[in-house]
């Protein structure tokens, strides 16, 4: 693959799509879900060319700054979920993690 295709806008937009569609669908063990965030991936990258060529206007890049300021937010909101369950769980099955995880 060339470094322009490495690059392409259109392209990380669709492999976005498909790793996103794929890990909701898994999260929430739902195919369904899982095949239609992969369907949409495929139909934009049907229009990747397209999405290449707006990538360049300052309108839309304007907007995509905004899109990852969302999605670092989210990332963040979820990851301080993450500590919070861990700070809360109860400690007896903090020691019963720590017993059974070597015991595969």
């Amino acid at each position: 693959m060339t470094e322009q295709a490495d690059n392409n806008p259109g392209k990380s937009l669709v492999d976005l799509l498909n790793k996103f569609g794929s890990a909701l669908g898994e999260i929430f063990n739902d195919p369904e879900l899982k095949a239609k965030a992969q369907e949409f991936g495929k139909s934009a990258g049907s229009s990747a060319d397209a999405f290449a060529s707006r990538f360049r206007d300052e309108d839309v890049k304007a907007r995509w700054r905004e899109v990852g300021k969302a999605a670092q937010e989210f990332g963040k909101s979820i990851s301080e979920q993450f500590k919070s369950d861990k700070s809360q769980e109860p400690e007896n099955t903090k020691n019963e993690n720590k017993s059974t995880a070597g015991s595969c």
